[in-house]
């Protein structure tokens, strides 16, 4: 678990200050909030990222069907936001989550699953069952 300091001083939060690339978007990483394992990427608009703060349940705008996406509606999949967090640039955020179940569509905890070792593709993990 990573260690967390108070600022010496607080400042209101507007996701619109976020840089956003030329679609609106900005990566979202998703970290489980205990293991520390990177779950997913995804993309966010200004509204997802309200949104998400909003209600505790990561929504991400889901470039494919242009629409919003709250992970977990239709799967029960959910991820619950822990900590919003900026990088340095304003250009990514990282979202500790408390995920419950699989946080990848094709059923397994993590979607970065696949391993590249020695030129060779490696598959890290199965389906869930």
């Amino acid at each position: 678990m990573q260690k967390v300091f108070a600022m010496s001083h607080t400042v209101s939060f507007d996701p619109s200050t976020l840089k956003f690339n030329q679609a609106g978007l900005v990566p979202a990483i998703a970290q489980d909030e205990v293991t520390g394992e990177v779950l997913m990427l995804a993309w966010m608009n200004v509204e997802a990222v309200q949104k998400t703060l909003e209600t505790k349940r990561v929504t991400y705008w889901s470039r494919s069907r242009q629409e919003f996406w709250v992970k977990g509606e239709s799967s029960g999949h959910v991820q619950e936001l822990v900590d919003l967090r900026v990088d340095c640039d304003r250009d990514c955020l990282l979202l500790l989550v408390r995920q419950t179940g699989p946080a990848c569509h094709t059923n397994r905890r993590s979607c970065f699953y696949t391993a590249v070792r020695h030129g060779t593709e490696v598959e890290l993990m199965p389906p869930e069952e």
